[in-house]
C-alpha cells in the first residue's frame, strides 16, 4: 500500500502510521470476519513501512506494489488483477511514469 498521509486538522500534525495502520487493519479485519462468519485475528502485527523520499524511489515502490499479483501467479499481467485499485496522479514536475 503506498499512500500519503492527511493532517488531523485538530492536531495540526499529519496522522502518524501507527494511527492509519490501525485504522485499516481493524476496519479490514472487522469486514473479513464478519464476511466469513468468524472471529479473531485477521492481521500479522508487525509491518514494514518505508518513507518514500524520491520521486524514482515512489516509481520503483509503486511498480513493485503493482507486479505483486503477477509474481506470486495469479495472473498474467498486473492489470487484470480485480483488487488493484490506483489514483492516477499527475506530477508536473516528474517524467511520466511507465506503468
Amino acid at each position: 500500500m503506498i499512500f500519503t498521509p492527511l493532517v488531523d486538522d485538530k492536531a495540526m500534525e499529519v496522522y502518524s502510521l501507527a494511527e492509519i495502520m490501525d485504522a485499516i487493519k481493524g476496519a479490514s479485519a472487522h469486514r473479513v470476519n464478519q464476511v466469513l462468519g468468524r472471529k479473531g485475528r485477521v492481521w500479522q502485527t508487525e509491518s514494514f513501512d518505508h518513507v518514500v523520499r524520491s520521486s524514482e524511489n515512489l516509481d520503483a515502490k509503486i511498480i513493485y506494489v503493482l507486479e505483486n499479483p503477477v509474481r506470486l501467479g495469479l495472473v498474467d499481467e498486473w492489470t487484470d488483477y480485480p483488487w488493484l485499485w490506483r489514483k492516477v496522479f499527475v506530477n508536473p514536475f516528474a517524467p511520466a511514469l511507465k506503468l
